[in-house]
């Protein structure tokens, strides 16, 4: 073909592009908002920052942390569902996520098609811890202390549809006991009412309860994880010590709005990663008895399905879904 035929051929071809094609610049092209769905100051918003920080530096553009509490993280999922699905709007997102999504059938949003799963970046285990005035140090002797009791014993949580709550109800089904749920508005003050022997039980994050244990100030019964921790290699998990297949953790992950070009949501997870092995976030994580992952978006979408089907389950049993 001569040569200006040639041209002239390419000329027509890129005409036949949309405007819109030729124009897009490539991701990311500004600065990307990263909605923590807790308030400023806890430990997810402050693993969220340090995200944050390295995400910016490994895609050239700042992460903007912007947090937006209330409803158990409902009111900034529903901000991410809604955004513009171009991966300049993210969640940090924790295990709660999927818990409250278990119990709250009409959330403003459906966690699984509404989302693009980017990646998970740890896990970690729950502690379950009891008040002194209970008098257990093991899962076998608080077994007996509830059955002691007419009316059982209690548990704390940071709230309705929190994973502490869910892992107690969890607990409560595969025991067989009588336990009674005593929600707060966040660890903070169930950690109080617990040290005051006003509650019983609480299956507590590591970063909420680490140093009461530390501390010698509540004993220390089991982890909930399939393994022991590292931070307390002498604590049976709640599977070994009388309830096999129990298996509680927290996590922590980014999410895209749904639909956003896999291309984006692959350049993000790759991103994430880095961002995610590059300290202080691997010291972060051993320091909260946590594992860091490397996961697929695929892989994470599959994690989120089974963890949906669990916790509806556990909630359905016990009739904690709220129509």
């Amino acid at each position: 073909m001569p040569p200006f035929l040639l041209l002239r051929a390419t000329l027509a071809a890129l005409l036949t592009l949309p405007l819109a094609t030729l124009a897009q610049p490539s991701y990311p092209a500004r600065a990307i908002t990263l909605v923590v769905p807790f308030a400023p100051g806890g430990g997810t918003d402050s693993i969220a920052r340090d995200i944050a920080k390295n995400l910016g530096e490994r895609l050239g553009q700042p992460v903007v942390v912007d947090n937006r509490g209330g409803a158990g993280g409902a009111i900034g999922a529903a901000a991410v569902a809604k955004a513009p699905a171009d991966g300049y709007t993210l969640l940090f997102a924790t295990s709660t996520f999927i818990t409250n999504a278990a119990v709250e059938a009409k959330l403003p949003y459906d966690p699984l098609k509404d989302f693009a799963p980017v990646a998970m970046i740890g896990r970690g285990p729950l502690l379950l811890v009891a008040s002194r005035q209970v008098g257990a140090t093991s899962v076998a002797q608080l077994v007996a202390a509830a059955r002691a009791q007419p009316q059982g014993l209690n548990y704390c949580s940071a709230g309705n549809g929190s994973i502490n709550h869910l892992a107690g109800e969890m607990f409560r089904q595969r025991a067989g006991l009588e336990l009674t749920h005593v929600p707060f508005k966040g660890s903070g003050p169930a950690t109080v009412e617990l040290l005051a022997g006003r509650v019983d039980l609480f299956f507590a994050t590591v970063p909420t309860i680490l140093a009461q244990v530390r501390e010698g100030k509540l004993p220390l019964l089991a982890v909930t994880s399939a393994r022991r921790s590292p931070l307390f290699p002498d604590t049976p998990t709640v599977a070994e010590a009388g309830l096999p297949g129990f298996e509680v953790g927290t996590w922590w992950g980014v999410l895209a709005p749904g639909k956003t070009p896999k291309a984006i949501v692959d350049a993000l997870n790759r991103a994430v990663n880095e961002a995610a092995a590059a300290e202080p976030m691997p010291g972060r994580l051993e320091h909260e008895g946590a594992s860091a992952l490397r996961l697929t978006p695929a892989a994470f979408g599959e994690e989120l399905r089974k963890e949906l089907a669990l916790w509806r389950g556990i909630a359905a049993k016990s009739g904690l879904q709220h129509k």
